[in-house]
């Protein structure tokens, strides 16, 4: 899982530091946003105190109603050691009880001019998607026709030549040799590559190219949600691969179950033109449209007359 502290916070949503400074590296261990409401009406008892805290309108309303004495209270109590930052929002003034707890306990006091509910919802959103859990894969993501599609397989087995052949006929390299993957929803996940190769493509006995270089910024994409696996293996006179398209075979990243499809590697075959039609195939499959179960309905009615 990444790591996110509160400097990069700061940074992304250009957050203005008050106090607190030496807390900048805290970690940011949730997604999850906390409004502590209750908390100032003085109930700790379920204080979710890893949580970023953010102050609105209706908290600091509230608390400034509060005598002298608990309003201390409440913000020492708020300034626990494991939370990472406090931040209020719509350039309301920080209280000086939150300046002087938050100086003791070293917690970074933030401030920003966005809505409540609005910077709620973009820290939502970026933490879930920098925090969301992820693994890394040997394989090629490409944008084949908005299709994400991860071609896997063994070393040598053609993946980073059928993507330059994609490239080529104008799709889009995601990640080549190494893809990060983070589940971002229930059943989506989203690939990408590491800083170190972007839009790098590795063809044996050429080496590496710069795709981007080479195609122009449309070649290229930095993140793909991941649709379908094609598995490339090389071909098995022995084994029987599926002539229909009737088997739907999954494969388990993270906890998403992905569509995949094995796909046999000899000479003469044209993967690119393959992934392109399994992409197509993909798409119309989602539309309702399946080739393979209506010449299968067809074929079993054929039957039905002929008995």
């Amino acid at each position: 899982m990444a790591k996110v502290i509160v400097q990069e916070l700061i940074d992304r949503f250009g957050l203005e530091l008050i106090e607190g400074g030496e807390g900048v590296n805290r970690l940011v261990t949730t997604s999850d946003i906390s409004r502590p409401g209750l908390e100032m009406a003085g109930f700790f008892t379920y204080y979710p105190a890893e949580r970023i805290q953010l102050l609105g309108k209706t908290e600091l309303t509230f608390f400034h109603s509060l005598p002298p004495r608990e309003r201390q209270d409440r913000m020492e109590k708020l300034c626990a050691l494991e939370t990472p930052c406090i931040i209020v929002s719509r350039s309301l003034e920080v209280p000086e009880e939150l300046i002087e707890a938050a100086q003791t306990a070293g917690v970074p006091v933030l401030k920003t001019r966005l809505k409540t509910t609005h910077l709620s919802s973009l820290l939502t959103n970026y933490l879930e998607g920098r925090l969301a859990p992820m693994t890394s894969v040997h394989g090629v993501l490409v944008d084949v026709y908005g299709v994400g599609v991860l071609l896997t397989g063994s070393s040598g087995v053609g993946k980073s030549e059928t993507a330059l052949e994609l490239v080529k006929r104008g799709h889009r390299l995601v990640a080549d040799d190494s893809v990060e993957i983070r589940q971002t929803g229930e059943n989506e996940v989203v690939g990408s590559a590491p800083d170190l190769i972007q839009h790098l493509l590795e063809i044996r006995g050429l080496g590496i190219i710069d795709v981007m270089t080479l195609f122009g910024a449309g070649a290229v994409r930095s993140y793909k949600k991941i649709t379908i696996v094609m598995h490339l293996e090389l071909w098995d006179s022995k084994k029987m691969y599926d002539r229909l398209g009737l088997e739907e075979e999954t494969i388990r990243i993270v906890d998403c179950d992905i569509p995949q499809l094995t796909i046999p590697v000899r000479p003469g075959r044209n993967l690119a033109v393959i992934v392109e039609v399994a992409a197509m195939n993909f798409r119309l499959k989602r539309m309702g449209v399946n080739a393979a179960q209506q010449f299968s309905d067809k074929l079993n009615e054929a039957l039905k007359i002929k008995d």
